[in-house]
């Protein structure tokens, strides 16, 4: 999603893979084109023609990645947040104007008049998909999980928010652990009734009660798994609207209705299956003979579509950047450095020759349409001065920075990416500029989204192009990702006024002095370049016209198919 993170990862999908979700950002190593099942391949056609009684109840989608493993706790990506909130949901769902409503809470939350304490009473009746009892220990269990420090959870820092969170990540020895858990502010006061002491005030917490790390997990299913848990379709438990019935890796995941969900009624799909399919020419292809009825595609495609009601165009809280990893390559730790690469990119000519699918160039980090926390637009308020390209000067910093880093030269240096399409068009464009404007020879390094993550969060590469997707609208979900020690901050940048503002803003009740020490500290983020934005994106797909109410949030997931259902 962020976080996500996304990372997204925010919760991405042609353009270069799933963010890390958000959101992105926060993302499949088979051939794209190799064909669905004939089984999966009839389905759809009949889905898409309106021919059969299948149209009613089974979808078939094109979908860009294998998702890492699907484990409440562990998911970092846009890709694994999409299929566990198929399978799993939380207290809340948010509904398609992004509003939470009730999902395994009976109502919303009571919430004490300090902001801190909130009282969420559970459903009569909801169950695992096992038929087992989802309880308010359930949640405690989860958020325990996600916050011990060897589950190593890359989004346990937005758990931490509850009270004594931080106590049990900074525990020194198991026993510390177990002994902070006991003190964290989640407590079952009985089975139907949980109740949350925040840290501090979070205006947003309700809506993020429905983010994919405050899910609850069942322990007696995930204990025995161990570091397999959410690995293949048997290893997955929910209570959400759908089972994982089938999981072949990096080829086909089926989704089927669950039919102990305690809104089973409202759930019109029988089944989804989800095709791994890179190639946006295959997926069209694919789309055009009915074998599915959801593709994405890229910007030469729409042309075909312009004016017809199957082109549907999602502006995303996405922004698609690069990091500059400063332990590996230690001229990277020199600014002027990263600015170097930065303004030797020609944001325009990657939005129209590349992309060519609405995305427009980055004009800072926090992309379009993003609150500021305090009822106006991010961009607005912090401004949309576009970063500059300028490769004489890129050359000039380039000398400079190298000269004050004491080094003559770069050592051999490669751009991490994944392997869709068009993220390799993105590497040659981003070799090509580099070469052109920097004298400066980078490899192309394209991979399945899984390993590029891996060695994203790893911090094994020298530049990665990633991607960022909101995990809430607000501008907290990109800019703490950058805070000293995150496990998000993958390029190892430190800056203590940053810190300082974003610290000093986690805590401000005034929004409007909130808003302001985030403008601070993304001014910050940008003159550093800390992190190096190229564009905000659009992504373009494909949808059969028939099948309604999929919503295509903003951020989060890629999609949400509770409430999908055909004409």
């Amino acid at each position: 999603m962020k976080l996500k993170k996304i990372l997204t990862t925010a919760f991405a999908v042609t353009l270069i893979g799933a963010s890390l979700a958000a959101c992105g950002s926060k993302n499949s190593g088979n051939d794209a084109s190799s064909s669905p099942s004939s089984s999966a391949s009839s389905s759809a056609s009949a889905s898409a023609s309106g021919d059969s009684s299948n149209s009613k109840t089974e979808l078939v989608m094109n979908y860009r990645a294998d998702p890492p493993a699907l484990d409440v706790s562990k998911a970092e990506s846009a890709a694994s947040f999409t299929f566990l909130g198929a399978v799993s949901e939380g207290l809340y769902r948010l509904d398609k104007d992004m509003k939470p409503q009730p999902a395994l809470a009976a109502d919303m939350p009571q919430i004490s008049a300090d902001g801190l304490t909130y009282t969420i009473k559970l459903r009569d009746g909801i169950t695992w998909s096992d038929g087992s009892p989802v309880t308010a220990n359930d949640f405690v269990y989860s958020f325990q999980r996600t916050l011990d420090p060897k589950t190593a959870a890359t989004y346990a820092f937005v758990v931490a928010w509850i009270k004594g969170g931080n106590d049990i990540q900074s525990a020194k020895d198991d026993a510390a652990v177990e002994a902070a858990k006991k003190n964290l502010g989640a407590k079952a006061i009985d089975d139907k009734t949980l109740e949350i002491t925040l840290d501090h005030p979070i205006p947003f917490f309700t809506s993020m009660l429905a983010f994919l790390n405050f899910y609850p997990q069942k322990k007696d299913f995930v204990e025995p798994l161990g570091d397999k848990n959410g690995a293949d379709a048997d290893k997955v438990i929910g209570c959400g609207p759908f089972l994982l019935t089938k999981w072949d890796h990096d080829q086909t995941l089926v989704l089927e209705k669950n039919p102990k969900y305690w809104d089973a009624a409202n759930v019109k799909l029988t089944k989804v299956t989800l095709n791994i399919v890179k190639d946006t020419a295959t997926g069209l292809n694919l789309y055009e003979t009915g074998a599915t009825d959801y593709a994405d595609i890229k910007g030469d495609q729409m042309k075909a579509y312009e004016g017809k009601e199957d082109l549907k165009i999602k502006s995303e809280l996405v922004t698609g950047y690069l990091n500059f990893q400063a332990t590996k390559v230690p001229a990277f730790a020199n600014a002027k450095v990263r600015q170097a690469f930065s303004m030797a990119i020609d944001r325009q000519g990657l939005a129209d020759t590349v992309l060519m699918n609405g995305s427009v160039p980055a004009t800072g980090f926090v992309p379009n349409g993003n609150s500021d926390g305090n009822g106006n637009e991010f961009r607005k308020i912090a401004g949309n001065d576009a970063i500059a390209f300028d490769p004489a000067k890129a050359k000039q910093l380039l000398q400079e920075g190298l000269a004050e880093a004491g080094v003559s030269k770069l050592p051999a240096i490669s751009i991490l990416s994944d392997d869709t399409e068009t993220a390799k068009k993105m590497d040659e464009y981003l070799v090509s500029q580099w070469q052109t404007n920097l004298g400066v020879t980078v490899t192309a390094e394209p991979m399945p989204h899984k390993n590029r993550l891996d060695k994203e969060l790893k911090k094994d590469y020298t530049i990665v192009s990633t991607l960022w997707g909101a995990d809430y609208n607000d501008p907290m979900t990109w800019l703490d990702m950058f805070l000293k020690g995150s496990p998000l901050n993958t390029q190892d940048w430190t800056n203590a006024q940053y810190d300082d503002l974003i610290k000093k803003a986690q805590v401000e009740q005034d929004l409007a002095k909130r808003s302001d020490e985030l403008v601070q500290a993304e001014k910050i983020l940008l003159s550093e370049q800390a992190v190096t934005p190229l564009y905000f994106r659009s992504s373009p797909f494909v949808i059969n016209p028939k099948l309604k109410d999929l919503i295509l949030p903003p951020y989060g997931p890629d999609f949400e198919l509770k409430w999908a259902h055909f004409e």
